[in-house]
């Protein structure tokens, strides 16, 4: 039987409040370890600020993972984005990473492989620098890189830092459809961008809002991965009358090993999950010694 990956992403960094996110600590890892019980493998953390908006909180970031990590029996990967910032506490590229390169506990990191207008906010800004460096750091650091696609042209600046030793292989691709300013939440894109990845690579993917249902299916029609949470989208469906239902995590993880199993999958386990990213596997007392568990 085949087996998917399940991502949840809980928080992220512009969700407004209002959709019951989890933004401290404590609730963030609440609701990873609940995630974990329904059978997501991996975990994306984004942090808030104490007014809610996004923040690179190195602290805090430590904080939720030793709060997710003082859960014995929990082994989920945690992945930690490196572009969790808002214009209300900007973060320079050192403050971006800051947290790969000093904490314990990260076993993946997003890469934002490229600049565009996030529409209408302002430009998404990933330099060619800043990818380098924070390729290297993930190498140095041994972390799994997730490297996050909103447009087709992100994939030859992938390419070029894995030709030029910056990012290592085989890659692990997470399709990012849906905003403004990126490729839209279609089928048709997501088959483009899934033809166009080396042999060998793994990938997930994802649609914002509306986007949300037809591309996990797709996701799992083409073979992928699926990534689900508030982070993308607050909103579960609609009743009878056409009024909204508003989604939590639980409901979209839920829904998400739901669909794994009527498509005839598994939802990956933590340990298959590493083992099919090339993620080293989990050594629970080493990393409850490094956390001072």
């Amino acid at each position: 039987m085949a087996k998917t990956i399940i991502t949840a992403a809980l928080t992220g960094a512009v969700t407004p409040a209002g959709y019951r996110i989890p933004e401290t600590p404590q609730q963030i890892a609440d609701e990873a370890y609940d995630a974990w019980q329904q059978g997501a493998a991996i975990v994306h953390l984004h942090m808030r600020a104490a007014d809610g908006l996004g923040a690179m909180d190195k602290a805090r970031f430590l904080e939720t993972i030793r709060l997710i990590r003082a859960h014995k029996d929990c082994d989920i990967i945690i992945n930690c984005t490196s572009s969790g910032a808002s214009k209300a506490h900007p973060a320079t590229d050192e403050e971006r990473m800051a947290h790969h390169r000093e904490l314990p506990g990260i076993e993946m990191g997003s890469y934002d492989a490229g600049t565009f207008n996030w529409m209408p906010a302002g430009v998404f800004m990933n330099t060619p620098q800043f990818l380098e460096k924070l390729g290297d750091l993930y190498l140095e650091r041994g972390i799994k890189p997730e490297i996050e696609i909103f447009d087709a042209g992100m994939l030859g600046v992938a390419e070029y830092f894995v030709r030029n030793g910056h990012l290592p292989t085989p890659c692990h691709y997470q399709f990012c459809l849906g905003v403004p300013g990126g490729m839209s939440a279609t089928v048709e894109n997501l088959q483009y961008l899934v033809s166009h990845i080396p042999a060998g690579s793994t990938w997930s993917a994802f649609g914002v809002g509306k986007g949300h249902l037809p591309i996990l299916f797709a996701a799992l029609a083409l073979g992928g991965h699926i990534r689900v949470g508030l982070e993308d989208n607050v909103v579960f469906g609609v009743d009878e009358s056409g009024k909204k239902i508003m989604a939590t995590n639980h409901m979209l993880v839920e829904r998400a090993v739901a669909a794994v199993e009527a498509y005839g999958n598994r939802p990956a386990t933590p340990a298959e999950a590493r083992e099919m990213l090339g993620i080293p596997a989990f050594d629970r007392a080493a990393v409850h010694a490094a956390l001072g568990l």
